[in-house]
C-alpha cells in the first residue's frame, strides 16, 4: 500500500515492503535448509522451498506478534513450522537450526535492499541517457552562469546538463559498489557459528561451519563475509550511497526549481494533465516533480544518519536496541530513493528547455557576463582583444562535455 504522506511512494512498488521482507526471510530459510541437506546435517526430506508460504501469511498478525520477541522472525518461524508440520515434518524440524533471528532478518534485508538498489540503478540509467542527450543537444546553447545567486560568466545549458550527469554517474558508481558488497549474515547466537559447528559434529563427525555459511551465501548469490552482527558497515555503506543518489537528484531539482521561476522561465517540467495544480489558484503550474525530489534529498540524509547512530552504539554481540532502530529507516531510505530517482528520470526525459529565453538573457546581461574577460585583457603584452562575444567566452566547455559523455557511454565508471 502506497504511503499517503509520501506522494509518489507508489513508484517504489513492492520494494522493501513488509511482504518483500517476509518473502526474503523465507528465501533465506529455504537456502539454509538446502545447505544443511547438502552438508549431510539434515535429511533430504528437509529440503523444502518455504518461500511460497509467504503468500499465505497474515502480515498484520505477524506485526502484532513480533512485539513479544522484538522482531518478526520469531513469530514467522512459529507460523511456518506449524504449516510445515503436516506435509513436511522434517522441514519443520530442521527449519532455522543453526541460525539466529538476526542472521535471517539481516540477510533478508540485504536481499530486499539489493532488489531495491537494482531498481534505483535502472532509474539512474534512465537519467544518464536523458542527461547525455540534453548535454549533446544543448552543448552550444548559451545561458548565464550563476554563482552565489548572481550572474557570473557565460556557460551553455549542455554544460549544465553534463554537470548534472557528473553527479549521477558518481552516485551510480558508489551504489554499484555498495550493492556488490552486501553480504549474507550467518553467525549464530553470538557470531561464533557454534550451533552450526555442533550440528556438523553431531551429524557427520565434524566439518567446516564457515564453509556452511559460505554455501548459504552462494545459494543466495551474495558475498560471504564473517559475521557482522555488530559491524554495520554493509548497511551504512549502502545507505550513504542511496543518499548520494538523492543528492544528485536534489541538485538537479534545485536548479530546475530556480530556473522554472516565472521571472526566469528558462526551464519547465514536462506538462502532464492534472499535475502541478493548486486547490485554490487555477493559474498555478507548480513544478511538483522537482518539489518532491527536493523533499527526498532533504529527508534521506537523516535516515542514513540513524543507521550510523545505530552502528556507533552497537554493543556486545547482539545490540540492545541499536539493531532494532535500523529496519524502518533503511526501508524508508530505499523506497524514498527509488521514488526520487523515478521522478527525476521522468523530469529529465520531458524537460522543456527554452533556449531562446536563455540566449536573450545572455545578450541582455552580456556586459556583466564578460567582466572577467575584460579584466584579463592587457595582462599579456600584445594580447588585447575586442572580441567580447559571450558565445566566444566558453572556455573548454566542449571538451568537458565530451569527457562526461565518454564516461556515460563507457558504462559510467571512472576512467
Amino acid at each position: 500500500m502506497a504511503d499517503l504522506l509520501w506522494p509518489g511512494d507508489h513508484r517504489a512498488g513492492d520494494h522493501l515492503t513488509d511482504a518483500a521482507v517476509v518473502r526474503a526471510a523465507l528465501r533465506v530459510e529455504s537456502a539454509w535448509l538446502a545447505a544443511l541437506v547438502a552438508a549431510g546435517v539434515a535429511p533430504s526430506a528437509a529440503q523444502v522451498d518455504v518461500e511460497p508460504l509467504a503468500a499465505r501469511l497474515d502480515l498484520q498478525a505477524l506485526a502484532v506478534a513480533s512485539e513479544a520477541g522484538g522482531n518478526v522472525v520469531i513469530p514467522l518461524l512459529a507460523d511456518v513450522r506449524e504449516r510445515l508440520a503436516g506435509p513436511h515434518p522434517e522441514a519443520a524440524r530442521w527449519l532455522h537450526r543453526g541460525l539466529t533471528s538476526q542472521d535471517v532478518l539481516d540477510t533478508a534485508l540485504v536481499l530486499a535492499l539489493r532488489d531495491a538498489v537494482d531498481a534505483v540503478l535502472t532509474r539512474l540509467d534512465e537519467q544518464v541517457a536523458a542527461l547525455a542527450a540534453l548535454a549533446e543537444r544543448h552543448r552550444s546553447d548559451p545561458m548565464a552562469g550563476r554563482t552565489l545567486t548572481q550572474h557570473a560568466v557565460p556557460i551553455t545549458f549542455g554544460l549544465k546538463a553534463a554537470q548534472w550527469l557528473h553527479g549521477v554517474l558518481d552516485a551510480r558508481d558508489d551504489l554499484v559498489d555498495a550493492r556488490d558488497r552486501l553480504p549474507a549474515q550467518v553467525g549464530g547466537a553470538a557470531g561464533t557459528l557454534a550451533a552450526s559447528a555442533e550440528l556438523l559434529r553431531l551429524a557427520v563427525g565434524g566439518g567446516d561451519a564457515v564453509a556452511l555459511a559460505a554455501d548459504l551465501a552462494d545459494r543466495l548469490a551474495l558475498p560471504h563475509a564473517p559475521p557482522w552482527h555488530t559491524n554495520r558497515a554493509p548497511l551504512t555503506r549502502v545507505a550513504d550511497s542511496l543518499v548520494r543518489a538523492t543528492d544528485a537528484c536534489g541538485r538537479i531539482a534545485a536548479d530546475v526549481l530556480v530556473l522554472a521561476r516565472p521571472e526566469i522561465a528558462e526551464l519547465a517540467e514536462p506538462a502532464v494533465e492534472g499535475r502541478g495544480g493548486s486547490s485554490t489558484m487555477p493559474q498555478k503550474a507548480n513544478p511538483v516533480l522537482a518539489v518532491l525530489v527536493r523533499r527526498a534529498a532533504l529527508t534521506t540524509p537523516g535516515l542514513a544518519a540513524q543507521l550510523h547512530l545505530a552502528a556507533a552504539t552497537a554493543v556486545d554481540e547482539r545490540p540492545d536496541g541499536a539493531w532494532h532502530t535500523e529496519w524502518s529507516p533503511l526501508a524508508r531510505l530505499g523506497r524514498h530513493t527509488l521514488t526520487a530517482t523515478s521522478q527525476t528520470a521522468e523530469l529529465l526525459a520531458g524537460l522543456h528547455v527554452d533556449t531562446g529565453r536563455m540566449a536573450r538573457l545572455v545578450q541582455a546581461a552580456g556586459s556583466g557576463l564578460l567582466a572577467e574577460q575584460r579584466s584579463l585583457t592587457g595582462l599579456v603584452d600584445g594580447a588585447a582583444t575586442d572580441d567580447f562575444d559571450p558565445t566566444h567566452y566558453l572556455g573548454s566547455t566542449d571538451a568537458l562535455i565530451d569527457l562526461l559523455l565518454a564516461r556515460a557511454a563507457s558504462g559510467g565508471r571512472h576512467p
